[in-house]
């Protein structure tokens, strides 16, 4: 496989998952297994981060390598960072970024939550 093909994968693979983090929710039948999603995206950021620095991601520091051998430098440590300076053409600030993505997060835990166990009555 190409590496510019495993990039645009590990792309699509980080999308889906910030997708299903933020998302996953929404829907009734996706919502048990957002729980499952933000559980493991948790583990990742505060368990795995006490060796590799809070907020790891192992497909981060996967693309990350494919990245490297395709020559790009000076990657960011967060990929939500990496792609919004793409998107936008800007270098937003981390702490911005950090700040948004963890409220984004939160907001989403909170709603999962509140909708899988205080609104039994209404999701079932």
């Amino acid at each position: 496989m190409s590496l510019q093909l495993l990039d645009y994968l590990f792309t699509i693979v980080h999308l889906l998952i910030i997708g299903a983090n933020l998302f996953a929710w929404i829907w009734p039948k996706t919502r048990k297994i957002h729980l499952y999603i933000v559980a493991i995206t948790l583990f990742c950021w505060l368990i795995l981060g006490i060796w590799y620095g809070i907020g790891y991601c192992p497909v981060t520091d996967w693309q990350w390598e494919v990245k490297t051998k395709l020559g790009e430098t000076n990657l960011p440590s967060s990929f939500v960072k990496y792609y919004l300076d793409k998107i936008s053409g800007k270098d937003i600030p981390d702490t911005t970024v950090d700040f948004i993505t963890l409220i984004s997060f939160l907001a989403a835990i909170i709603c999962s939550i509140k909708i899988n166990f205080f609104n039994k009555r209404q999701t079932n």
